[in-house]
């Protein structure tokens, strides 16, 4: 406690710090909290998981105070973080008496508005915080701390305009707090432009890199799911995440490991909000073993005890990849990271490898049983491949697997594998062909 004494919280914040067992501060919350209730402006790069919402958490607690207004905003990518933000918030200030309220898309508005009546703080997407604006059902005339969390996240998610219309919408004398994974320009352009000398703070990564081990298995698309299976069925204790692109393949996975006797869940934006907190809460408690996700779905959410993350589909980009993997390996805790990569995945694995930084060992294809699957009904109004690589118009990660080509997996520590494996031929770089409705994998 004598650390977080230092950092000048309020007795009320270290009270809740003390009931909570809090040994001492996260990197980024000894380097920005003294300087948010200082007042000072602050982009922040730091990972989930890292203590942030503490760190901005504490500033909001000591300039809110109840019954005058919204006087704190809390703008986030996804309805999860949301959700997740909010808890934190309203477990952090139990000793002040802010009224906080999640307000995000996908759930009716009139109970929101009635919500945010009372509100103190609000936690939201851009989109739901937009449409209030729009029927001046909000008022952030009052706003005295502005935070975008996840700001990379928003923005790659064609965010931006959204949150300039909120930002103008805040008064200008403000505190503007930014937390994001990476810094890159569009970042430095939002500070530049909307932010006042803002402290620049940069902690190292919350994933532990001697911890974490990287695979990955070149294996034919008529196998992918089989080895899924073979591999999963090996693995006895920790929560694990399974990685699609699109929501079709997230159902696809989910049904067919169900179908193996696997407790799996799959969540994406397609799911009722009610069904996606329903999972998320189940898999926290460790009810639900396996999580088949999107990207969207799961970003900024805070998971702890992952043991290994499985990318079904490559992500497009390392900096995704990069993303997906650190949800293990956190904390001093050991995590494996699996890829499976078939033809239609060689493109977007050609770019995550281009990251030089990364150390992904190609292991050899077991052999493993040829299983019979279920494909899923098309419910997205998509023209998506079931089990991976094709498109999927209403796709949470805005993109698919990328096309196969001749350049094979660049500088990765185990080289390629690029022909026959012991559960089938890979035939070099070529696609596969869907046979129709039942098939095995």
């Amino acid at each position: 406690m004598e650390q977080f004494e230092k950092l000048k919280l309020s007795k009320g914040i270290l009270q809740v710090i003390q009931e909570l067992r809090f040994e001492a501060p996260s990197e980024i919350q000894e380097k920005t909290i003294p300087l948010i209730i200082e007042g000072r402006d602050v982009i922040a790069s730091s990972a989930t998981g890292s203590g942030k919402t503490l760190a901005f958490g504490s500033g909001i607690i000591e300039r809110a105070k109840p019954g005058e207004g919204i006087q704190a905003l809390v703008l986030t990518p996804t309805r999860e973080l949301a959700e997740q933000n909010a808890r934190s918030l309203n477990v952090f200030s139990r000793n002040y008496g802010l009224n906080i309220k999640e307000i995000y898309g996908g759930v009716p508005m009139n109970p929101q508005i009635r919500n945010l009546r009372s509100a103190d703080v609000v936690v939201g997407t851009p989109g739901r915080i937009l449409d209030h604006l729009r029927n001046n059902t909000i008022n952030l005339r009052k706003v005295k701390v502005l935070v975008l969390d996840e700001a990379d996240r928003m923005l790659e998610m064609g965010f931006i305009n959204d949150v300039e219309q909120i930002i103008n919408a805040c008064p200008k004398e403000r505190q503007t707090l930014l937390f994001s994974a990476t810094i890159d320009r569009d970042i430095e352009v939002i500070g530049s432009r909307y932010m006042k000398n803002p402290a620049r703070v940069e902690v190292k990564s919350y994933v532990d890199p001697s911890k974490l081990k990287q695979f990955f298995y070149d294996v034919p698309q008529s196998m992918k799911f089989s080895l899924l299976v073979h591999l999963l069925k090996s693995e006895k204790e920790g929560l694990v995440m399974v990685f699609c692109n699109t929501r079709i393949n997230t159902d696809f996975v989910a049904n067919n490991l169900k179908r193996q006797g696997i407790n799996a869940m799959a969540i994406h934006g397609g799911l009722a909000q009610n069904n996606r907190n329903r999972i998320m809460k189940d898999f926290h408690a460790g009810e639900v073993l396996i999580l088949v996700c999107t990207d969207v779905a799961t970003r900024g959410l805070d998971v702890k005890n992952v043991s290994h993350v499985y990318n079904y589909d490559t992500p497009m980009t390392a900096k995704e990849y990069i993303h997906r993997i650190g949800r293990t390996a956190r904390a001093g805790k050991e995590g494996v990271a699996i890829s499976l990569v078939s033809s239609r995945d060689y493109e977007n694995f050609g770019n995550v490898c281009n990251d030089e930084s990364l150390k992904i060992e190609n292991v050899p294809v077991p052999e493993v049983e040829n299983l019979m699957v279920e494909i899923v009904k098309r419910r997205y109004g998509g023209r998506g491949n079931f089990n991976g690589g094709g498109s999927d118009r209403n796709r949470d990660s805005g993109r698919g697997n990328g096309r196969s080509n001749s350049r094979g997996f660049a500088r990765t520590s185990g080289g390629s594998s690029r022909g026959r494996t012991s559960g089938g031929s890979s035939r070099g770089f070529s696609r596969g062909r869907s046979d129709g409705p039942r098939r095995r994998y």
